[in-house]
């Protein structure tokens, strides 16, 4: 833990659930701050300064998808972890498309969201200690933008969500090779398990619908079969 507390922000509806979470996550040595609704939510994320934000999905006056949509719109690079009983693939898929970070199934155990928090602050702590914000990274057709988390293909310029950029980032310092699914899990999230694997394969489908001239036929990002994906950065085909 940083010698500086970490500040948690935590938006759900359900007065058990919030207070279970704020008890054991301030009792894990967090500040904990809370919100009853979508629209405080957003509210409290946008003026004050977060580490990261627990986010419901289904609640009154703003769902947890629109308030993660508008806390990206407003610029704002904070880890977003979504807990939700809305699990289905198309429930995350939209989640990580609104710029989500991580997503946890309802009813879940407490001891997988203090994981979760953990990893994801110390991400964010690593990308700020690297300072990336001025890197720009060029290979073949594909170029990326640290700070504005975009990326151009052929002068297509597309914004990624930050889950989608570490993934990203990571093919392109492999380019041309496989990259296997237990590698990028512990350089994207920090640990390996089999619903991750999952979660992963979610967001490579994300960040083809967005790097690709047809995702159904990569030229770029390819399924390596029994290993993981590559990038190729050049194309093929």
């Amino acid at each position: 833990m940083s010698e500086i507390q970490k500040r948690i922000l935590i938006v759900d509806d359900d007065d058990e659930i919030r207070d279970l979470l704020e008890f054991d996550i301030s009792q894990s040595g967090y500040f904990v701050d809370t919100a009853h609704d979508g629209m405080e939510g957003l509210n409290k994320a946008l003026n004050n300064a977060y580490d990261l934000i627990l986010l419901d999905v289904m609640m009154p006056k703003m769902n947890g998808f629109d308030v993660c949509r508008n806390i990206r719109q407003a610029k704002l690079a904070i880890p977003i972890l979504m807990l939700t009983a809305k699990g289905t693939i198309d429930d995350k898929t939209e989640g990580f498309d609104c710029g989500a970070d991580d997503y946890l199934v309802k009813p879940f155990d407490i001891r997988e969201v203090l994981l979760r928090i953990r990893v994801l602050l110390r991400r964010n702590q690593v990308e700020d200690t690297n300072d990336l914000s001025n890197e720009v990274l060029k290979v073949g057709d594909i170029e990326i933008f640290p700070e504005a988390l975009e990326t151009v293909v052929i002068n297509k310029r597309v914004k990624l969500t930050p889950t989608e950029f570490e993934i990203l980032y990571c093919l392109m310092q492999h380019f041309n090779n496989p990259v296997t699914l237990a590698t990028l899990l512990d350089e994207v999230w920090g640990y390996d398990s089999d619903e991750d694997v999952r979660m992963l394969r979610v967001h490579v489908g994300g960040l083809r619908n967005k790097i690709e001239p047809n995702p159904k036929i990569p030229k770029y990002l390819h399924t390596v079969t029994n290993v993981g994906y590559k990038l190729t950065p050049f194309g093929e085909g």
